[in-house]
């Protein structure tokens, strides 16, 4: 009776740890098997050579492409693991739906593959909601990797202009390199950057988290602080202290 009740035990230890281990497996499975991509360009070879690559021997996603005017219906019928987007494009450009994407409540992981290096594009970019911004000329690892790390939830690159640009935008200004006569405050400052790299209101409001209200005060004391006549000149003016390079 005890070496009967002791094998049961020992049988159903076993079961146990077996259906564990099939547990533990399922995300790993899930995700080999469900990877779906979403490659948004309005260039035909561009979006063929991207499905190319992730269709390679070292992915394994379902590629998707479109067009910028069919990606937003695809995205709400379909679930992706992630996106990639032109900025250039013809009908709405790759920013404006990124901001229309996240205006959904999407969550969905965006990468932007551009070809220009732009600051304002890779501010506005990470303004809307951006997981990363990588350069068309990137080798096709980098693209990989990046794709991988919004997916993962392990952030841009730290090297990355990207990254670099953001976190700039995000943390807080250190006034004590400046004359001590600064006239800005530490906020007022950081929304200075950001019209320096060419944001709207709306945009800085999504960056920093504030109204768009409470922006346009930030912008109306600068402008007084610094006595410019416009944003243009108040970012010019920034540049010629040394605020912003």
């Amino acid at each position: 009776m005890w070496a009967s009740t002791g094998f049961a035990n020992s049988e159903q230890s076993s079961t146990l740890h077996g259906l564990q281990q099939v547990h533990d497996l399922l995300p790993v499975l899930e995700t080999r098997m469900s990877q779906k991509l979403l490659v948004v360009d309005d260039h035909e070879a561009v979006r063929c050579g991207l499905e190319y690559l992730f269709n390679g021997e070292s992915t394994s996603f379902d590629v998707s492409t479109s067009i910028s005017v069919d990606a937003f219906e695809l995205l709400s019928q379909q679930s992706f693991a992630a996106v990639i987007i032109d900025i250039r494009m013809p009908e709405m450009d790759g920013l404006e739906l990124l901001e229309k994407i996240r205006q959904s409540e999407s969550d969905v992981p965006v990468v932007v593959l551009s070809g220009y290096d732009n600051p304002t594009y890779i501010a506005r970019a990470a303004a809307l909601g951006a997981n990363d911004y990588v350069l068309k000329n990137t080798e096709r690892q980098g693209v990989i990797d990046a794709v991988l790390r919004a997916i993962h939830s392990q952030g841009a690159v730290p090297e990355g202009r990207f990254h670099q640009i953001r976190e700039k935008m995000l943390n807080q200004v250190d006034l004590t390199q400046f004359a001590c006569d600064w006239p800005l405050t530490n906020r007022e400052s950081q929304v200075l950057l950001h019209i320096a790299l060419g944001l709207s209101n709306k945009e800085i409001a999504k960056s920093l988290m504030i109204s768009v209200e409470t922006v346009k005060e930030h912008v109306q004391n600068i402008l007084r602080k610094l006595g410019a006549n416009d944003r243009t000149d108040a970012a010019v003016k920034a540049v010629r202290v040394g605020f912003i390079d």
